[in-house]
């Protein structure tokens, strides 16, 4: 595995990691508006935190993925309870990206044994950037400038606008300072165009995006890519399903005027290797929090730009991941837009910082050690879920 980390990575460390504590911290936001995708609907939004102690008491954070389905929070604390606190606590790492290998390797055979690839690999994403914040933390430096990152300033977009009168929560959002947005489609052709016609009244030609969330099969996204073309969209995004082979992408890809965006389901460094390799996406989108935490998706963000694609972290979640993603982005440069989530949320909000401040399309990181914030527990107590 250590073959395809960038030796970026490893250049940066120092000092060795030695953990006296890890834990993981449940929360569940209720909502009045349920946030709608293709394959289901959120009713409320939910967060794991995830805190790394070291023997000094220096303390690092991160975020689990966990949105779909309902219980998937408490269950990656739990198996961050149970799998990995005894992989961690009372361990010596030589590094962030040692410990992610380390991690990996000690739990391939339970993931396959568990049939839980997918949330084995989110535990470990989220313990990652918590070792990595710990790490800057003890450097005395930002992350994103412990990676490599030249400006802290990265350009932003509001996502996840939902089918429902989303040019009122784009003109919302345009008012706060973003200059560009993407709608959920998937929804029937007559729904999705009409409501493409509403949003470029409401915001113009600024950019605009689409993301189907795996909605359709090869023939319905020929289909709906045409039936979008006269909207000059920016990309759409995950118009099949993950899991379908790149012949098809290809096809689509000649097909459609529109790029292809894809990424936040591939969970692997080959699989990605595989996207890059098909030469079908204009657009890749890792999720640090469902897999690779910065070990893993500030490496694979380099092989995108260096195969002149666009990279554009995916994220959805709460303020933590956010921020993470914030500092991935300006670590790897590029350019690349920030997703950061339309829909109320507290546990976004009350978390994430620098990034709730926006200027003309553009967040602005600071100087503090690390990721810079850290969640007031005291402040989500109402929030809180016990495991």
């Amino acid at each position: 595995m250590s073959s395809t980390l960038s030796s970026t990575l490893s250049s940066t460390l120092s000092s060795p990691l030695r953990i006296a504590r890890l834990e993981a911290f449940v929360f569940r936001a209720p909502i009045e508006t349920p946030v709608q995708t293709s394959f289901g609907i959120m009713r409320d939004r939910p967060a794991v935190f995830v805190r790394v102690t070291d023997t000094d008491g220096v303390e690092g954070w991160g975020e689990i993925w966990c949105n779909f389905p309902t219980v998937g929070a408490e269950h990656r604390a739990r198996l961050v309870d149970s799998v990995f606190v005894p992989m961690v606590e009372g361990k010596r790492f030589v590094s962030p990206e040692m410990a992610f290998m380390n991690l990996t390797a000690q739990t391939e055979v339970l993931a396959i044994q568990s049939a839980e690839p997918g949330p084995v690999a989110q535990c470990i994403a989220g313990i990652d950037t918590a070792f990595w914040d710990l790490h800057a933390r003890r450097q005395k430096q930002p992350l994103w400038r412990l990676l490599g990152g030249q400006s802290p300033k990265i350009p932003v977009y509001a996502s996840g606008l939902n089918p429902t009168s989303p040019e009122k929560l784009a003109a919302q959002k345009q008012a706060e300072g973003y200059r560009a947005f993407k709608l959920k489609v998937g929804f029937g052709k007559e729904r999705d165009v009409a409501n493409l016609k509403a949003l470029r009244q409401a915001i113009g030609d600024l950019p605009l995006m689409v993301d189907a969330n795996q909605a359709w099969d090869l023939e319905t996204a020929i289909e709906m890519a045409e039936a979008f073309e006269p909207f000059g969209l920016g990309w759409l995004e995950e118009p099949l399903r993950a899991d379908r082979p790149w012949s098809e992408w290809q096809h689509l890809a000649v097909s459609a005027a529109t790029s292809l965006a894809a990424g936040e389901n591939l969970a692997a460094f080959a699989a990605f290797d595989r996207a890059l390799e098909s030469h079908a996406l204009a657009v890749v989108q890792p999720d640090l929090a469902k897999w690779g935490g910065l070990t893993g998706c500030l490496t694979v963000a380099r092989k995108i730009l260096g195969h002149g694609l666009r990279y554009c972290p995916h994220y959805l979640g709460g303020g933590i991941g956010l921020v993470a993603s914030a500092h991935l982005l300006a670590a790897a440069g590029g350019d690349g837009m920030l997703e950061v989530d339309a829909n109320p949320n507290p546990l976004r909000t009350l978390t994430s910082g620098p990034v709730e401040q926006v200027t003309n399309g553009f967040a602005t990181l600071g100087e503090e050690p690390g990721l810079g914030v850290a969640p007031d527990l005291h402040a989500l107590r109402e929030y809180a879920i016990g495991v």
